[in-house]
């Protein structure tokens, strides 16, 4: 799919697009060392074993995840690389999968010209709303917007353009 979703870029098929991962409820086949589904895992309840094999599926799809941004790198645009003039927003819909819950969500945003190598935390007890990320991600598209859904700011601490 990342190779697609490349193409599509590269070819201005498209500019934006959303990649749901699926067959979450079954035991990967193309990984070694795995035998349980993913949802299974990450209700893991702090069980070693299970933390254990979910770090499989994550560093698996983390390589893959690289190898995209590798090729979005790769392709000119004028003088700057395809993943330059992308932004791409990877992570998940819950902090802690185990509980359901919402808050704290893991995410990475890559290329779109953002200065990018560092981790940011945000305050555990009062989330910055991920709406807010949506703002950032929508001015940069040329949207002369303040505000999108239940953001509070126009922009989020730590994503500064390079």
């Amino acid at each position: 799919m990342y190779d697609m979703m490349a193409l599509a870029l590269q070819t201005d098929s498209s500019r934006v697009m959303t990649y749901a991962l699926g067959g979450l409820n079954a035991v990967p086949s193309n990984i070694p060392g795995v035998k349980t589904d993913w949802h299974n895992l990450s209700h893991h309840g702090k069980d070693d074993a299970k933390i254990e094999e979910l770090k499989i599926i994550e560093e698996n799809e983390f390589i893959v995840f690289n190898e995209f941004l590798i090729k979005l790198k790769a392709v000119d645009e004028q003088g700057k690389t395809l993943l330059d003039n992308t932004s791409i927003l990877f992570g998940s819909n819950l902090g802690n999968a185990s509980s359901h819950d919402w808050h704290n969500l893991p995410i990475i945003v890559a290329g779109g010209g953002y200065r990018h190598g560092a981790y940011v935390a945000h305050d555990e007890k009062n989330n910055t709303p991920f709406a807010n990320l949506f703002v950032t991600f929508a001015q940069r598209m040329g949207l002369e917007i303040d505000q999108f859904g239940s953001s509070t700011a126009a922009g989020i601490r730590g994503l500064e353009i390079s």
